[in-house]
């Protein structure tokens, strides 16, 4: 995607991430999932202090273009947890993920991570197949006495030697 600029988290991020979040769940996993368990996984776009810990306190990158965020990743560089993944509706199937995704690994490789770990949507599922991730359960979580069905991944990451 031409203009497409991957970079780190800034403060100023933390509520125009939550709305792109909000619209993603909202309208992007419309064809996943049902109004009741959209309506229950982002009742409203997230905006207390819990909220702006989880993308402050996680390895959290962005990818904008002409300066409208169009969607960003999270991972936990300590544990190589990818919490977040989501891009804009609008936007969706365009490579934005696939950008975002290339500078998260490449991150927790450098960190020295064996494996990556996420529970992923069923509208994220294919895009983590895709990209060499296996699945390694299916589950539910509940929200708000709501069921939403997800999908615990991993990926191993194999070290690359260089030729001596």
């Amino acid at each position: 995607m031409n203009g497409l600029i991957i970079r780190p988290y800034r403060p100023a991020d933390a509520i125009p991430l939550a709305t792109l979040f909000h619209r993603a769940v909202r309208e992007g996993a419309a064809q996943k999932y049902d109004p009741e368990q959209r309506e229950a996984w982002s009742p409203a776009p997230p905006t207390g202090e819990g909220w702006r810990a989880r993308v402050e306190e996680a390895e959290t990158i962005v990818a904008e273009r002409d300066g409208t965020l169009l969607g960003f990743m999270t991972l936990d560089i300590e544990t190589g947890f990818l919490d977040f993944a989501y891009v804009s509706p609008e936007f969706m199937g365009k490579g934005v993920a696939s950008a975002l995704y290339a500078v998260i690994e490449g991150r927790a490789r450098v960190k020295g991570h064996l494996t990556l770990e996420t529970e992923a949507s069923l509208l994220a599922e294919p895009f983590f197949l895709r990209h060499g991730w296996r699945l390694v359960q299916r589950q539910e979580v509940e929200r708000s006495g709501v069921k939403i069905p997800n999908a615990r991944m991993e990926k191993r990451l194999v070290r690359r030697f260089a030729a001596a």
